[in-house]
């Protein structure tokens, strides 16, 4: 009917229109608003999934580094069983003691070097181990930052339903407080 100059317009389809002319300035600025949070919490879920990966891959490399460190302890103690018989055959009648001496001379000064080896390995581990930790610490900073911000979402969208300026308020807020903390990780705070 309303191609013969007659239309009825229903209480929605008025109400939509108010909206879309842009009238309504409460719902517009929390629209923006969580736009912006929304894109925030991405850029932070995506420095929340970098430190992450970041902390597995330093875990495994201390990984490696114990192990390396552990086969070297492994050849230490080979090295040690193999002095122990020498100086143990240096004893035994009728042998050539001499020849075990020197054995067990080189065996001890193989141990030394073995056994610096071994440490480097082990403080190498150590530090690996704390760049886990401290990337894993940071990514519990992004997350925490990121959580804040899908409850400052949570509670825009409550706000558009209730039109509540308090819980708008509250919003922008607790998104700040998430803004703080992704700025703490950043700062690996």
């Amino acid at each position: 009917m309303s191609g013969h100059g007659f239309h009825v317009h229903g209480p929605h389809d008025h109400e939509l229109e108010h909206v879309a002319h842009g009238t309504d300035q409460f719902a517009s600025k929390i629209a923006v608003m969580t736009a912006i949070m929304a894109t925030v919490g991405a850029l932070f879920g995506f420095q929340g999934g970098a430190t992450q990966n970041d902390a597995a891959m330093f875990k495994n490399e201390a990984a490696i580094k114990k192990t390396e460190a552990a086969n070297q302890w492994n050849f230490y103690q080979a090295k040690s069983s193999k002095q122990n018989l020498a100086e143990l055959a240096m004893v035994l009648p009728g042998v050539d003691a001499e020849k075990y001496k020197a054995k067990v001379a080189r065996y001890e000064s193989e141990k030394e070097s073995i056994k610096q080896v071994a440490e480097k390995f082990e403080a190498e581990s150590s530090e690996w181990d704390k760049k886990s930790e401290a990337a894993l610490h940071q990514h519990h900073r992004w997350a925490q930052a990121m959580t804040a911000l899908q409850i400052a979402i949570s509670l825009a969208a409550i706000t558009l339903l209730t039109k509540k300026s308090w819980l708008q308020h509250t919003s922008y807020g607790v998104a700040l407080i998430g803004v703080g903390v992704g700025v703490m990780a950043w700062l690996h705070i």
